[in-house]
């Protein structure tokens, strides 16, 4: 059986999503003299009040009741907001905690975790040359794995995590805009609490302690937050789980040279070779895409009436 064609749209906007998410570590690097939950909870709640007012202002109510039309809509989503507010924390906390290798390697195997999500649990097919630049990425990423020299917990929680966000979205028939609301619905009030409890005295330091450019770029963080979910969750609906999981090698693959060249952490032979490894797999992937749509335009020009 061939490989059913690739939405070009959702496709261009999940590839630009990972750049995006790519080049997103300099801006949080700006907030570096901010507490790390403290950017996870304003995060959550500059988004949250930029998503919501959107929706509000474009559907009134109608939105929420869209959402509740489909069936486990409101349940799952609320799965997902757990499951990108662990990835968030998870990620944040680790970076500033000096894990930005194994933050680097999660990225790296989350997309394998999408590939194998996409075979196993929703049974999509792969075609032969998918397959040998799967097999290359994996090849890639165990050994980047090895070079690691402990089993790597942070990087197979934000894999997982992540991948499981791709998952659940996928499965819930709603508006990415209006999913994503229900999500910021969940995570809203707690995350505004932490933001209230930290300003007693508690580590907070928004109205008076971090200064008024690091309080825009807070604030500004909500578009940086939602506006790559919105395309993830659009493109994840639209093109093959397992070419969501090949795509995402472009966000880590950005995050590496933006360490090597910007902050300029060591880069040396052994991770080299996985990088390469991958990259493999993603020039085998996209020639093989780029000949198919060549093949599919060649049979549309010439069937009978063109």
């Amino acid at each position: 059986m061939s490989a059913a064609p690739i939405d070009r749209k959702g496709l261009a906007i999940t590839a630009g999503t990972f750049l995006i998410w790519g080049v997103v570590p300099l801006y949080w690097h700006l907030l570096k003299a901010v507490p790390s939950f403290h950017i996870i909870a304003h995060r959550i709640v500059w988004s949250a009040v930029l998503v919501i007012g959107w929706l509000l202002i474009k559907n009134g109510r109608g939105w929420w009741r869209q959402v509740r039309a489909q069936p486990r809509a409101v349940p799952l989503l609320g799965v997902s907001s757990l499951l990108i507010a662990f990835n968030w924390g998870l990620y944040i906390w680790a970076v500033n905690a000096g894990h930005v290798v194994e933050t680097s390697l999660g990225y790296f195997i989350n997309p394998l975790i999408n590939v194998v999500l996409g075979v196993l649990v929703l049974r999509e097919r792969l075609t032969l040359a998918q397959w040998i630049a799967v097999g290359f990425a994996l090849a890639g990423v165990a050994w980047l794995t090895l070079q690691a020299g402990s089993p790597p917990w942070i990087a197979l929680g934000l894999a997982f995590s992540f991948g499981l966000y791709g998952l659940v979205r996928k499965l819930v028939a709603v508006d990415p805009v209006a999913g994503l609301g229900v999500e910021s619905l969940y995570l809203f009030l707690p995350a505004l609490a932490y933001v209230v409890w930290g300003e007693f005295g508690n580590g907070g330091g928004f109205v008076s302690g971090y200064g008024w450019k690091n309080d825009l770029l807070l604030i500004f963080g909500g578009v940086v937050t939602a506006v790559p979910l919105i395309g993830f969750a659009y493109g994840v609906r639209r093109i093959p789980l397992s070419v969501v999981g090949l795509l995402q090698y472009i966000a880590p693959s950005i995050q590496l040279l933006i360490g090597v060249l910007v902050f300029r952490e060591a880069f040396g032979i052994e991770r080299a070779i996985g990088f390469a490894a991958i990259w493999t797999g993603l020039l085998i992937f996209a020639s093989d895409g780029l000949w198919r749509a060549r093949r599919r335009d060649a049979v549309v020009a010439a069937a009978p009436g063109r």
